[in-house]
């Protein structure tokens, strides 16, 4: 027995005019707009507050979300949102705005400090109408059950998970991807590849969710390198929209594994890219990983568009691990943790913690923290 969950997607070019009166059916009279500077300098929040006045709704501003979103940016949006009697919560960005809109919902209908919902199903009450509209390729956030923040006291992502932050409506636009930058299409595509190769193998994966990791792995080995390469290239930008799209109900439904425990953790200690850790650790934790399920590391290297006809299973999963390398090569991704900045006086101490990351519960393969350790050690050069 298993559930799948997702929120109404509406998806294609010229989506975003649509956002207004999305809010407006689910009963919205102010909303908060959750967004950053980067996207209201590319023009993307005037559309969205265009949108809502003509559906006849006010509408709050709140741009203060940074790339590792924290606990204070989560209290100081929920103040924002309660000041301004808002009554719906719609975010325009990446991962980081989303997670502070869906943080900022919980903490207006529950009160308390975002900390005191950190792991599964802590949530109580309701939360007010969410209506969620990615400008990357790459967090699946828009879909998911999932909101990660930082707990500054602890230098800590916290992984908040709860079927009530499954937003209402999730509103996919293609054409705001034509606004980012190689660099960002590159980190926010590679966390695509890894939402899906995670949830694909994860022990908690499902039929319905193998459909979407799949799908999405296929898509974003053919479409991320054309998507770097230019930002005008409509097709790639809308491939990798509907890759990040079905990667995001595969891990929100599956959830993830031991890359992205590690991930989350490196990235409450250091400013990283959230993208840039995975694209390092992933081939790494596939490594690691392999034994515990061959036959799938196969059928990934053939999604990757790699020839197994006649290979072993290990020399198949090796196509693979080298598959997703050969990518992050090819996009200018970092290779190694040290080239990011990353001390190796910090291997014990992150081990440790990315142990009680919720993610780790569905990794296929058993592992220990003198074991994550190795494989941030492998990683680190």
């Amino acid at each position: 027995m298993y559930k799948f969950v997702m929120p109404e997607v509406i998806f294609g070019s010229g989506s975003i005019s649509q956002t207004g009166e999305c809010c407006a059916r689910l009963g919205a009279r102010h909303v908060l707009v959750v967004t950053d500077q980067g996207i209201m300098d590319a023009g993307w929040t005037e559309q969205v507050l265009k949108s809502c006045r003509v559906a006849g709704l006010a509408a709050t501003l709140f741009c203060g979300v940074s790339v590792n979103p924290t606990d204070d940016e989560a209290d100081i949006c929920t103040r924002v949102y309660q000041e301004n009697g808002c009554d719906a919560i719609m975010a325009v960005g990446g991962g980081s705005a989303i997670d502070i809109g869906k943080a900022a919902a919980v903490l207006a209908a529950n009160g308390g400090h975002i900390r005191d919902y950190e792991g599964v199903d802590r949530i109580l009450h309701p939360l007010p109408p969410l209506v969620m509209v990615p400008t990357t390729a790459g967090s699946g956030s828009e879909v998911s059950q999932f909101s990660v923040i930082v707990d500054s006291s602890r230098r800590k992502k916290m992984t908040i998970v709860s079927k009530s932050l499954v937003p209402d409506i999730a509103v996919i636009d293609p054409d705001v991807l034509a606004t980012k930058s190689a660099r960002l299409t590159a980190t926010t595509g590679l966390d695509v590849i890894t939402h899906a190769i995670e949830s694909f193998v994860s022990v908690a994966a499902t039929p319905m969710t193998d459909v979407q990791a799949k799908n999405a792995l296929m898509l974003a080995s053919r479409y991320l390198r054309p998507s770097v390469a230019s930002k005008y290239n409509r097709e790639a930008k809308e491939k990798m929209a509907m890759a990040s799209l079905q990667a995001g109900l595969a891990f929100s439904n599956a959830i993830l594994g031991a890359a992205h425990a590690m991930s989350h953790t490196i990235g409450g200690r250091y400013p990283f890219l959230h993208g840039d850790i995975n694209a390092v650790l992933l081939p790494h934790v596939m490594e690691f990983n392999f034994i515990a399920c061959p036959d799938k590391f196969r059928e990934m290297a053939v999604l990757m568009g790699e020839d197994v006809t006649g290979l072993s299973d290990i020399a198949a999963g090796e196509k693979a691990i080298q598959s997703v390398r050969k990518l992050a090569v090819d996009i200018g991704a970092p290779l190694t943790l040290s080239e990011m900045g990353f001390e190796a006086e910090a291997i014990a101490e992150i081990s440790e913690i990315a142990l009680t990351d919720a993610c780790m519960i569905t990794n296929p393969r058993d592992i220990s923290a003198e074991e994550v350790a190795v494989l941030l050690t492998r990683a680190l050069s």
